[in-house]
């Protein structure tokens, strides 16, 4: 498996998709993503295997507020909010490979194999 685990230093649920993959031993590539964001290629990697821009946003956050995203009615305008401030990202995303979760979801993890 090749876990990354795209979050914020001070999520709790970031945290725990950390211990959950450090428990079984599984090597993760923890990426901030304040700090260093989500290329395209990997945005749209996850965009696709959750199911949509909506899936992404963190509609709890201050920034999500913020932003007016509830105003925000196409896609585009959407994703190009969120590409501009990744603190809207509902985190942890984690990925392997093809695969992707967005927030804390064991019940997938265990499904996902090498």
């Amino acid at each position: 498996m090749n876990i990354q685990i795209f979050g914020k230093k001070k999520c709790f649920e970031t945290k725990k998709a950390e211990r959950y993959f450090k428990e079984r031993k599984i090597k993760v590539q923890a990426i901030d993503i304040l700090d260093k964001g989500m290329s395209p290629k990997e945005y749209e990697s996850v965009k696709r295997a959750v199911g949509g821009v909506d899936a992404l946003l963190d509609p709890t956050s201050s920034a999500y507020k913020a932003a007016y995203m509830d105003n925000q009615q196409s896609d585009a305008a959407k994703e190009a909010k969120l590409l501009d401030d990744p603190a809207l990202f509902c985190t942890p995303i984690v990925r392997n490979g093809k695969q992707a979760t967005v927030g804390y979801r064991p019940e997938i993890w265990k499904t996902w194999k090498d």
